[in-house]
């Protein structure tokens, strides 16, 4: 670590010296969402300045793509009179400003939503009401998923399951240990303390030394999906980097300035992240009772929705360069080297709801 500790560095190390270790999902939850220093709660973390860049970002054609997809669904659930439009973690509010953009379309879609943003950081939550300013429909800010009451729910979830803490854990000779935050010298470090949370079952069979990512706050948030979906009509899409599999091995890493660092390296001003479980999360949301759609690389599922054609409009009335900068937009969210493989995409739906364009059973 380098300069200065970071405010929320020194917190923690008072937090250890007080309590003892810190488990790991705990140290990466106050990393990120710590009141007053966590990373997402003081800064706008997208694009060049920032630490990473998403696909709204990119191009409106993502977003767009995503709302003809939400008013397919729309009409699928027999257009119901009122309906929640939710987005977990929406980022600077590009996303929705595009799908609704799109929504346009149909304005009876447009009539029936309550747009609900579930956001914690003050700062995105002033980003989201500028970029939704013209939109043509409010929007209601909620912490969490619990605070909105279940209804008939379209939910879109795109790279926010990634930022959900972990737990790491490694197999020892005589069972499993798990990863902690502590003191070394007076400075923060990480080492191993006997396991205090229980173990899924894909992890039996693990060999010494291996190690295992468990998330219990997408298990749980997985399975508050499911519910919603099964006690109302609705779907949900959830777009990001992960593994089809649960499968044993360390994923997690913190990112500051668009580059690799340590885990601990500046508490609090660099990103931490890891790759989502599809596995267990398809668990979660049929547990809840919801449906789920076979997983789908990002860039099927825009090339299928029609990004080329949506391209091919953009560019009618465009420049050489405008051209130049669709295209490499469109290579760079569905390319297969870049987002459009990386990146998956988990479609739920009410057990009874026929299956939307273009997943299947």
């Amino acid at each position: 670590m380098i300069g200065e500790p970071t405010p929320l560095e020194l917190d923690l190390i008072r937090m250890v010296e007080a309590t003892g270790p810190i488990p790991f999902d705990r140290y990466m939850a106050l990393c990120l969402g710590h009141p007053r220093y966590g990373y997402y709660m003081s800064r706008d973390p997208f694009g060049a300045r920032g630490d990473f860049t998403t696909a709204p970002e990119v191009t409106q054609m993502f977003g767009e793509i995503i709302g003809i997809w939400c008013m397919q669904c729309f009409e699928l659930m027999g257009k119901p009179q009122k309906f929640d439009l939710i987005e977990l973690g929406p980022g600077r509010g590009t996303l929705m400003a595009d799908l609704l953009r799109a929504a346009c379309a149909m304005p009876e879609f447009v009539k029936s939503l309550r747009l609900r943003l579930i956001e914690t950081s003050p700062v995105l939550r002033d980003m989201q009401k500028q970029a939704l300013a013209n939109a043509g429909t409010s929007a209601t800010w909620h912490d969490s998923l619990d605070e909105v009451e279940p209804a008939a729910t379209l939910l879109i979830a795109n790279e926010f399951f990634d930022a959900l803490p972990v737990l790491l854990f490694q197999r020892l000779k005589d069972g499993w240990a798990e990863f902690a935050v502590g003191l070394r010298e007076g400075k923060l470090a990480i080492g191993l303390i006997p396991a205090l949370h229980p173990l899924p079952a894909w992890t039996a069979g693990a060999k010494e030394g291996e190690v295992a990512e468990v998330r219990p706050a997408a298990d749980s948030l997985g399975m508050a999906i499911g519910r919603r979906l099964a006690e109302n009509s609705g779907a949900a899409l959830i777009i990001d980097y992960g593994h089809g599999r649960s499968s044993l091995g360390q994923t997690l890493q913190a990112v500051r300035r668009h580059r690799p660092v340590s885990i601990l390296d500046r508490p609090g001003e660099s990103d931490l992240t890891a790759h989502v479980d599809f596995d267990c999360l398809v668990r979660a949301i049929t547990t809840g009772g919801g449906r789920t759609l076979r997983l789908m690389p990002q860039g099927d599922f825009l090339h299928q929705m029609g990004l080329a054609v949506r391209a091919q409009i953009l560019s009618r009335n465009a420049t050489e360069a405008q051209k130049s900068d669709i295209a490499a937009a469109m290579d760079r969210v569905a390319g297969p080297k870049q987002m459009g493989q990386m990146f998956q995409i988990l479609a739920a739906t009410s057990p009874w709801l026929p299956c939307p364009h273009p997943f299947s059973v």
